[in-house]
Parts: C-alpha cells; structure tokens; sequence
C-alpha cells in the first residue's frame, strides 16, 4: 500500500502546487513533512516508537491512498485540504490525516 500511496500523495501534492503556482508542477512530499504531521495527530502513538521518519510517511501515505480507495475521501477534497494551507504543508498534512481519522474510525 506504501508504494501506491507514495504515488498517490504525491500526485495530489503536485495538483495543489500546481493549482497554487497556476502552472503545472512536479513535486515530492518529503517524508520529514508527513512524519511531522503523523506526529501532530494522535496516529504516531499508533505506531512503534523506533520507526525512522521514512517508515513514518509511509504510514501516513498508506492511509491517505486507503481512505481514497475506500471512498473515505476523494481526491479532489485531498487537493483542497492542500491548497487551503497556502504554504504551510505540515498542517494541510495534518489536518487531512485529522479528517480520514474522523471518516474512517481509525
């Protein structure tokens, strides 16, 4: 799941950038974003504390491409969590993996 959810986030990451900038952009997640968001939700505690921060953004990759493939959420409200951040991505990360916990009863 970690593969495609690596593929996903980023894709959606870049519809964001790309809606910001207003021309189209190719861009990564870095995994120190997505652990640092991991960590500002209450999901880090779910996992095991010796975790580097790689395996971390793996986690939270996971679960934002299994709560789209659940229908949990759609790709056009991940993009929207993005681009209503205007910059500050651990929080848009944040409060996107706030709401898939909220849907999907994690």
């Amino acid at each position: 799941m970690a593969k495609l959810g690596d593929a996903y986030v980023n894709f959606v990451y870049s519809l964001a950038l790309t809606e910001i900038c207003g021309e189209p952009t190719g861009a990564k997640v870095s995994s120190e974003i997505l652990a640092e968001a991991l960590k500002k939700t209450r999901l880090r505690k779910l996992l095991p504390s010796r975790l580097d921060r790689h395996s971390q953004g793996d986690a939270a990759e996971a679960l934002i491409v299994y709560a789209w493939l659940k229908g949990a959420i759609s790709l056009e409200e991940t993009v929207k969590f993005i681009t209503a951040s205007r910059g500050n991505h651990v929080e848009a990360f944040t409060l996107l993996l706030e709401e898939i916990t909220r849907r999907v009863k994690v």
